[in-house]
């Protein structure tokens, strides 16, 4: 589990903000498929949001603890029944910026694919 500073947690509590619930967890609990779904989850977005449908508070925050320990996640903020979780992306998976590259070569006019017949 990872452990943030209340500069980060804030930080992150922003970015949470205007985010919708990307996951649920209902009468099943925490279920392997919903753990996979979360799992999946944050590895596409980083930050997300969990909606659980149970209004026992101490499970819900059984629920975040679980989840942050099973997946390597820092839990952000448990607020009614929203739970907000996130993991960094690895370093091998963040998309390289293709623009930075683009931007170095020199721009080419609307003729000179004009000329270009490969036939």
């Amino acid at each position: 589990m990872l452990n943030l500073n209340s500069e980060e947690r804030r930080a992150l509590r922003a970015r949470a903000h205007s985010l919708q619930p990307v996951v649920a967890i209902s009468q099943n609990g925490l279920s392997e498929p919903v753990v996979r779904e979360i799992d999946a989850s944050l590895a596409a977005h980083e930050l997300i949001k969990v909606r659980v449908y149970n209004d026992d508070r101490e499970e819900r925050e059984n629920f975040l603890a679980s989840l942050c320990e099973r997946l390597a996640a820092a839990p952000v903020q448990h607020i009614g029944k929203l739970l907000v979780l996130w993991r960094p992306r690895p370093e091998q998976q963040a998309a390289p910026h293709r623009g930075r590259l683009l931007r170095n070569l020199p721009r080419r006019s609307k003729r000179s694919f004009q000329g270009n017949t490969d036939g």
